[in-house]
């Protein structure tokens, strides 16, 4: 689990969770409303969220849509999560299964971290014996 979550208001245009994702190189992070994880949002939601014939041909439109659309519009709401003494193992198959990259980590109500893919393959790494 990585515990030092870098967060995005649900409110903020996704031009700022655009700038956080280049800026801090994550593909996703939780959303939040005061301290509620209110979604998750991904490099791809943000692509997605600007890729149309319109916005590829006129940058004054690709502006706009990034400083008028909200984060809340383009967000996952309501993530899957999943407690800090969750198994290793279920929070993998949880994972695997819903073919996501990350779970919040929410310590009754408040997030205290997001286990990724990368976190996973990190613990992987650790219990294969070194040759």
């Amino acid at each position: 689990m990585t515990p030092d979550v870098i967060t995005v208001g649900a409110d903020v245009p996704i031009r700022e969770a655009w700038e956080l994702t280049e800026e801090k190189r994550l593909r996703r992070f939780p959303v939040v409303e005061g301290e509620k994880v209110v979604g998750i949002i991904t490099d791809r939601d943000l692509r997605a969220a600007t890729a149309s014939s319109v916005v590829l041909t006129e940058k004054k439109y690709h502006d706009f849509l990034l400083d008028t659309v909200k984060v809340s519009t383009v967000m996952t709401a309501d993530p899957a999560t999943v407690s800090p003494d969750a198994d290793l193992k279920d929070a993998a198959r949880l994972i695997l299964d819903m073919k996501v990259g990350g779970l919040p980590v929410l310590q009754g109500k408040r997030l205290v971290g997001i286990i990724t893919e990368t976190d996973l393959l990190g613990a992987l790494v650790e219990l294969l014996p070194d040759d």
